[in-house]
């Protein structure tokens, strides 16, 4: 079976953040078909992650930005199972309103070969639930 070739642009016109965008919505899809539980379990975190509607919306918001972040979803599942935990949890920020459903957002790192490392952003809700937030490459 072919390996399915994808174009990325890297340019920054509202064609190519669209083209991106939708890219990530793909990425997610053909995730979340591959995995119909939506969760993963995070060896760092000795727990499941759970990808929801908040998790793509916010990734597409942020990732298709640029060309390194869109690349690095391409690997998303093992983002989900092997980034690590950097720090601590922290509060969420005030007066966002994407972030009102949880009580801390756990920062969590990857090195991924070609892009460097992605940080990853972990909601946890008050029930110790674990929602993927938002994943972006951030260099070397």
């Amino acid at each position: 079976m072919a390996k399915e070739t994808i174009d990325i642009p890297n340019g920054n016109s509202k064609e190519d953040l669209k083209t991106r965008e939708d890219i990530i919505s793909q990425v997610y899809r053909k995730w979340t078909e591959a995995n119909p539980t939506k969760r993963v379990y995070n060896r760092s975190l000795k727990d499941y992650i759970n990808v929801k509607y908040l998790s793509i919306t916010e990734t597409m918001r942020h990732a298709a930005k640029t060309y390194a972040s869109t690349l690095a979803l391409l690997q998303l599942d093992y983002i989900l199972r092997y980034a690590v935990k950097y720090g601590k949890p922290t509060p969420t920020k005030r007066g966002s309103k994407n972030q009102a459903t949880f009580t801390h957002m756990q920062q969590m790192r990857c090195e991924l070969v070609g892009i460097g490392t992605v940080k990853m952003l972990v909601g946890i809700k008050r029930s110790g639930e674990k929602i993927q937030y938002c994943i972006t490459a951030i260099g070397t």
